[in-house]
């Protein structure tokens, strides 16, 4: 077997490279960005767009790194078959599960805030909007994943043509030239408060607060296992999709700031405290709490869409290499692995019913690590990447490069870093930190009992005997 070969011929084909592109944007714009935003704002004042500038800078320089490692090899494992290669089983299966635990956790609290709505819509208990929806995207997932990745296309679309309308919007009104308007200046950046209320420390604070705001593309390389052509697909989605997420998170940030005083935006617990209801307030768009309703829902149910082919398939990849029950990794006769997307399904209506329970203490755990877990993967990326780079190059595999090896991959680790230590610093944040370092101990201590551990090591045995 070289290097290069997967299990995972059994997984079908068809998704095209605008379906990767939207699948990334679909899993990374979800209700954090509509109703999200104003807590970095309300922290740092304007200046929250250098923590954004320098979370999208951090983002940019690792999907890179995972781009040119997906397109050199493509699986559905991802970052999670690259730690693998790089450090051994342990770091493989510590790594698919971490993600898994993420993904069906978020998928969890994107369910529960879309069923809240859809309940106030229709006068029900939040359950059943919440029940339909499992039905629905089961669905879907278990449809050919060319029909997936089509419907996954224009779900995701809708919101990021309303993100663009937003955008236009927001130019038209700070330049006046919307019908009754004048052109707002800088008054908001150079004001009473200025661009920097809260001094150094805001921004660091607001960065805390926006750090993982772009997570959730990885899923593009992830999915690049089932397009037609995943070397070249794989390069262009991640070109694509990051300047897009980064474009579309800052230009929005920066149309609030100009608009809505710092000091009057608030985190959003609804659709009518969203600072992008009240810009959009300001061109008189009629019925607009409604219409933003309808976004966030719909953001919420196209993240959740992506991120249940994300676990399946992630879990697909883990029983593939012996990390998890073999069941897992069957696929029906359209190539879809039908028992991970269920198990997916049933964990993350789990999740939700966590949420509605509340147990003291243990979902407060949860979350932390899942706030955590994303800081561990992107750390892996950077090591998975500064480790396979020189074999690869040397195989002649890259199609895709990330620039200035090997100086800008430590840099990002760099970046990585003092996240972490402003992290560890926030008595708030620091229990992010601390809990996934606890997760992740226990999935390093099940990695040794998985059958996989054997596998993997004749695996590293075949590689080790290519490489010379």
């Amino acid at each position: 077997m070289t290097i290069t070969e997967t299990a995972e011929s059994g997984l079908g084909s068809g998704l095209k490279t605008r379906h990767l592109t939207m699948m990334g944007l679909g899993s990374a714009i979800g209700a954090g960005l509509f109703l999200g935003t104003g807590v970095g704002i309300q922290i740092a004042g304007p200046a929250v767009l250098l923590a954004y500038i320098f979370a999208g800078i951090l983002v940019v320089f690792v999907m890179q790194m995972l781009g040119e490692m997906a397109a050199a090899r493509p699986t559905s494992g991802s970052f999670s078959n690259y730690a693998e290669m790089a450090f051994g089983h342990w770091a493989g299966f510590s790594m698919g599960w971490l993600y898994w635990y993420l993904l069906v956790m978020v998928m969890g609290a994107e369910m529960t805030g879309a069923a809240a709505i859809m309940g106030q819509w229709f006068g029900v208990p939040p359950w059943i909007p919440a029940l339909v929806c499992v039905v629905i995207f089961a669905v879907i997932n278990l449809w050919k994943v060319s029909g997936f990745g089509e419907f996954e296309f224009w779900f995701a679309f809708i919101k990021v043509a309303v993100i663009i309308i937003f955008l236009v919007i927001g130019v038209l009104l700070i330049f006046g030239l919307m019908p009754g308007t004048d052109p707002v200046g800088f008054s908001n950046f150079i004001g009473e408060h200025g661009f920097m209320p809260n001094g150094i420390s805001g921004v660091a604070a607001g960065l805390l607060a926006v750090a993982f705001a772009f997570g959730g593309i990885e899923i593009v390389t992830i999915a690049a296992a089932e397009s037609d052509n995943p070397a070249k697909n794989i390069a262009t989605a991640v070109r694509s999709v990051i300047w897009r997420i980064v474009v579309f998170y800052l230009g929005a940030v920066l149309v609030i700031s100009f608009l809505l005083p710092y000091d009057e935006i608030t985190g959003a617990d609804s659709a009518a405290e969203s600072p992008f209801t009240r810009v959009l307030a300001m061109a008189h768009v009629p019925g607009i709490v409604g219409i933003m309703e309808a976004v966030i829902v719909l953001a919420l149910l196209s993240a959740l869409n992506a991120q249940i082919y994300g676990t399946s398939r992630i879990a697909y990849s883990l029983a593939n290499r012996g990390n998890a029950p073999k069941a897992l990794g069957t696929t029906n006769k359209d190539g879809v692995p039908m028992n991970a997307v269920l198990l997916s399904m049933f964990f993350a209506f789990v999740s939700v019913g966590l949420q509605y329970w509340n147990p003291a203490g243990l979902l407060e755990f949860l979350f932390n690590a899942v706030g955590g877990s994303l800081l561990l993967i992107w750390g892996f990326i950077m090591a998975s990447y500064l480790k396979l780079h020189p074999e690869m190059d040397r195989r002649g595999e890259l199609s895709l490069r990330m620039w200035g090896y090997p100086w800008l991959g430590w840099f990002t680790l760099a970046m990585l870093l003092i996240l972490t230590a402003l992290m560890l610093s926030d008595s708030g944040a620091r229990y992010q930190v601390l809990s996934v370092i606890i997760v992740f101990g226990a999935l390093i201590g099940l990695s040794f009992l998985a059958p996989g551990a054997k596998t993997a090591k004749a695996a590293k045995a075949v590689r080790d005997r290519e490489l010379k």
